[in-house]
């Protein structure tokens, strides 16, 4: 069977020649007089298949019917007649390609849009009208919000790798893309399997549509030689390298499972003297477009890609592929190693499999129907390589590096619990707790500030003089009263019964405000501490010299920045270890204003007139 007996033009045919192809694969063979009759289509077809030939001829064919135009169906600009949605740049770019090699000889506009890239060159584009237009959702949803994309004229549809696309979590983005079309459209579905996802959607999607199944899961891996290495996880960057050394391998397509994966092996094979560059998501699309160029171009000797590229990738005779991982999809080792043994012609493809991924390996063999051999490790000797040291992470600091005498802890023990204290885990033996005792850092983290405000008070404010001139003030550091600008008083744990928050201790002669004299000696009160606080131990006698105790632990309990509450008589403290203060003399500005005789001496001004801002320029 002939192109030209599948009722395509001359100008059709003659591309096809030239790009190399003599007879349609049976999935054209069923496919393009399907779309030419019109009718919907639910194909599937597995990568290398032929599948996009299989929808790109017959579309072709109905926009330029026996190689000329179709002008009475042109539409405006910004307005396709085609939309083909795809899930990742590279079968886009791919799609576009195949589009424009089979209408070298037709006068065909196309565009392709994706993200990655500017969008300027993409809203010209389509600014000059297109007949096709292959494009991501993601980035046809922007330019359709925008304006620059009209789908309300769209006559067919295609649902490029759909399976893809809903694993990719597209499905969102392909509702709102099907919302904006009209009703009555063509739709042309394409999956790798008839999962029951695509059922579904095939279900809201398509209309009485024609059902081609043409491919098993098991056809495609049968024409590639397929070999398994066992071996530990932190060998395989080993083996690898040595399998392409040994054997010569010029180009290699090595998948991994992760995009560190990715990276972290390319960086190894190009140290061992072996070309590599890295491809996924997180690369920009210009890095992506030459990493892929230079691999074709045989510039670049291994391409290290992730799962995102195993559909997008359509690489001429490429020899060897290589799962350096397996996959956790069953489906994706076939569009793996469907990237080599394309269009008929024979492959090899190698998995690397740790002891952890025998039970992926067997599912594997389940699906495919298939036992994969052991490959020959062409004098791999495993007790010489140098295992994969695991990458080593520093371990941040969470100690305050404002305190450079090392941790406390924050149990009973240590300086957290015991209202503020900053030495108290230092009273009972003079030293620092064993290492044993600073090891539980996580307890430590909680209050990590908390000695702050006591290391501040050994530095006590300077005080503004109380001779001081109104017009001189002090610098930026102190305030006019004397305290530090980013002075906050610390609230206690608990205030004393009738105590006003920030009272100063009181001496050994005053009374108590608003507590009776009688309850200190009680039994429950008899330190002299006030409600609300645990009373301390004492070693002295019970009724001895209560009131200095207690004056004691209220300075040692409320310790915190000094409240400037003595007299302004008292001159200026200055730390010596901080910086002086500044005097700043202003002049006064008394002088800037006039007086009232001045006021009275000013002309008056005539009842009619208005005031100068009121007067409109002439």
């Amino acid at each position: 069977m002939s192109f030209a007996s599948l009722g395509l033009s001359e100008a059709l045919v003659r591309a096809i020649e030239a790009a190399g192809y003599t007879e349609p694969t049976p999935v054209q063979q069923r496919a393009i007089p399907a779309v030419l009759q019109g009718r919907d289509l639910m194909v599937a077809a597995q990568t290398g298949t032929g599948k996009t030939g299989g929808f790109a001829l017959p579309i072709l064919e109905r926009l330029f019917p026996n190689g000329h135009p179709d002008k009475s169906q042109r539409h405006g600009p910004r307005q396709p007649r085609v939309l083909v949605l795809t899930p990742t740049r590279e079968l886009a770019a791919q799609v576009h390609e195949s589009f424009k090699v089979y209408a070298r000889d037709l006068k065909f506009v196309s565009a392709c849009i994706f993200g990655g890239v500017g969008m300027n060159p993409q809203v010209q584009a389509m600014s000059r009208g297109v007949d096709v237009l292959v494009a991501c959702p993601g980035r046809l949803l922007d330019l359709a919000g925008q304006g620059s994309v009209d789908l309300s004229h769209v006559e067919i549809l295609v649902l490029d790798e759909a399976d893809r696309m809903l694993d990719m979590g597209f499905v969102h983005d392909v509702k709102k893309v099907l919302a904006r079309l009209p009703a009555k459209r063509q739709n042309l579905l394409f999956s790798a399997t008839f999962s029951k996802d695509i059922t579904d959607l095939a279900g809201k999607l398509l209309h009485n549509p024609e059902r081609i199944e043409v491919t098993p899961p098991n056809t495609t891996v049968e024409r590639i030689e397929q070999r398994v290495f066992r071996l530990p996880a932190n060998h395989k960057r080993s083996l690898l390298a040595h399998l392409i050394t040994a054997g010569a391998w010029e180009q290699v397509l090595v998948f991994t499972r992760t995009k560190h994966g990715a990276n972290r092996l390319a960086e190894y094979l190009d140290k061992h003297g072996l070309a590599a560059v890295a491809i996924h998501g997180n690369k920009s699309q210009n890095a992506r477009t030459k990493a892929l160029a230079d691999f074709k171009a045989g510039e670049v000797r291994i391409l290290v890609a992730t799962d995102i590229a195993a559909r997008g990738l359509d690489i001429d005779q490429l020899p060897h592929v290589v799962n350096f991982e397996l996959p956790n999809v069953d489906e994706d080792y076939v569009h793996r190693i469907g990237r080599t043994g394309r269009a008929g012609r024979s492959g090899e493809a190698i998995s690397l499999v740790a002891p952890d991924e025998e039970k992926l390996l067997k599912s594997i063999e389940r699906m495919t129907k298939q036992k994969i051999a052991d490959g020959d490790l062409m004098g791999f000797d495993s007790s010489a390589v140098e295992a994969e040291k695991p990458e080593v992470r520093e371990r941040p600091d969470v100690r305050n590096p404002r305190n450079p005498r090392g941790p406390r802890g924050d149990g009973p023990n240590g300086s957290g619990g015991g209202g503020g204290r900053k030495d108290k885990g230092k009273d009972k033996g003079g030293k620092e707790k064993p290492a044993a005792g600073r090891g539980e850092r996580p307890a430590r983290e909680h209050k990590p500030r908390e000695g702050t405000p006591a290391r501040e008070q050994q530095r006590p404010a300077p005080r503004a003089a109380a001779d001081r001139a109104p017009d001189e003030f002090l610098d930026d550091d102190i305030d006019n009263f004397g305290n530090r600008v980013d002075y906050v008083p610390q609230a206690k744990p608990a205030q004393g019964r009738g105590r006003r928050p920030g009272a100063p201790a009181q001496g050994a002669g005053a009374p108590r405000t608003g507590q009776p004299q009688g309850r200190q000696n009680g039994p429950r009160n008899s330190s002299g501490a006030t409600t609300g606080t645990p009373p301390a131990k004492r070693s002295g006698p019970r009724n001895g010299a209560p009131r200095d105790g207690q004056a004691r632990r209220e300075e040692s309990r409320n310790r915190r920045p000094a409240r400037d509450d003595q007299p302004r008589s008292e001159p200026a403290v200055q730390n010596p270890r901080g910086p002086a203060p500044k005097i700043i003399h202003k002049e006064s500005k008394s002088d800037r204003f006039p007086t009232p005789e001045q006021l009275d001496q000013l002309p008056g001004r005539p009842r009619g007139e208005k005031p100068a801002l009121l007067t409109r320029n002439r």
